[in-house]
């Protein structure tokens, strides 16, 4: 199959902000895109699903979102496929976040915690093996079980005020509430923050840890911008926001994962002391002027330029008739696919270690998702790693490859090969 190159799009109009009601102007659209997600099987011919992906920075609260909202039931259901500890050091990053709440937040009596999007427990597993109440709020009944069967109690369900009313009914209020990508899933903020007044104690802490669009920016990470990542934080518009609900921003940590994330806690007013780190950033994204416009035009004309870089140097290895294969079935990867059109004929075959991705097509572009077996047994001589996030982790895992004198294709900050 041959996908045939995007071309650039006119801009998109304005539309109004999903957090103040302000202006959102689009700065980059990235084409009609499926469901990032979505892997089908190869004798599947129902048409897919897509949309207009098309990302815009608020002018009043400088909040980064989607101008278009995919329904909620589409991304996140029973066969959702994202298992967060498939990698070891994610595993080891939510053992440690476990670990903080137990040993500074979790100290009184009964004390509660709630997870919102805890897919399949791994930070809750923790917690629960320390004896601590907790309840798990997540939709994809799927990763739920493999939760349960690790001994993290679920409740099948998107959070939202009307659960977290439930919640606070039947288990009492929650010393802390806690997020880790889940939160920039999540269109509708005034439900949540309604939910979290009526489910947080007064003196609790609302956590949560996603993509920063400070990073995304620097990084030209622009695969980071897919279907379940409605929003992209900034501690000014987190602030803004968190001040919008009643709330402020009282603590931001900077977190390496996930190719550059922000930890944000937030308490009602009044009730702690904002840590220096919060006026820090703030000044930060002031110096670089992330509340106008001209920084996300920048990072526009970079992504084009990335597109056909990438697009070159794939389109002459298969002119020299050289194989080049995928590493990772990522969501993210969904973008750069569709974005960049690369289909099989430029990528014959896509390796993962998801067991339900495997044997099937990529999102869109329709690649083979294959077991990671194979990559080591029949090695190409390139490979265009998607995973990038999880760089140092693969390099070492994946050392035989280079050895043997394959080659790593990257595309973020820029397309270079290894």
């Amino acid at each position: 199959m041959t996908v045939a190159k995007p071309s650039a799009r006119p801009a998109q109009p304005a539309a109004a902000c999903r957090v103040c009601g302000g202006t959102v102007s689009a700065f980059l659209d990235l084409g009609r895109q499926p469901l990032s997600d979505a892997f089908r099987k190869p004798d599947e011919t129902a048409q897919e699903f897509s949309f207009p992906l098309v990302v815009g920075n608020c002018r009043d609260c400088s909040m980064t979102q989607l101008l278009h909202e995919v329904p909620r039931e589409r991304m996140f259901h029973a066969e959702y496929p994202y298992r967060s500890s498939g990698s070891t050091t994610m595993t080891a990053h939510f053992t440690a976040v476990a670990e903080r709440f137990l040993a500074h937040e979790l100290g009184g009596a009964d004390p509660f915690i709630v997870e919102i999007g805890s897919n399949d427990g791994v930070m809750l597993r923790t917690v629960a093996a320390a004896g601590v109440r907790h309840l798990g709020v997540d939709p994809s009944s799927g990763v739920g079980l493999t939760a349960q069967h690790g001994g993290v109690r679920v409740r099948d369900d998107f959070f939202q005020e009307s659960t977290a009313r439930d919640i606070a009914a039947t288990e009492g209020r929650a010393d802390v509430i806690y997020a880790a990508n889940t939160f920039c899933h999540i269109p509708y903020v005034d439900s949540i923050f309604a939910g979290i007044d009526a489910l947080l104690r007064p003196d609790g802490i609302f956590v949560f840890e996603d993509p920063y669009i400070g990073d995304i920016l620097d990084r030209r990470s622009f695969d980071q911008i897919y279907d379940e990542h409605f929003y992209f934080f900034s501690a000014t518009s987190v602030r803004a926001m968190a001040r919008n609900f009643g709330f402020e921003l009282v603590d931001v940590e900077r977190l390496e994962v996930h190719g550059g994330e922000v930890r944000y806690t937030l308490a009602r007013p009044g009730r702690r002391r904002a840590d220096a780190r919060v006026a820090a950033l703030l000044d930060a994204e002031a110096h670089r002027g992330l509340a106008g416009p001209e920084p996300y035009e920048r990072f526009a004309r970079e992504v084009y330029a990335i597109r056909e870089d990438l697009r070159t140097l794939l389109t002459g290895l298969r002119e020299q008739g050289v194989r080049v294969v995928g590493y990772g079935a990522t969501a993210k990867s969904a973008t750069v696919n569709n974005f960049c059109g690369i289909g099989p004929d430029l990528v014959e075959t896509v390796y993962d270690t998801t067991p339900e991705k495997q044997g099937r097509l990529t999102p869109g572009t329709h690649i083979p998702v294959a077991p990671m077996a194979g990559f080591r047994a029949d090695p190409a001589p390139y490979a265009l790693l998607y995973a990038w996030n999880h760089e140092t982790e693969i390099l070492a895992k994946e050392s035989a490859f280079r050895e043997a004198g394959g080659r790593w294709i990257r595309y973020v900050p820029e397309v270079r090969v290894d």
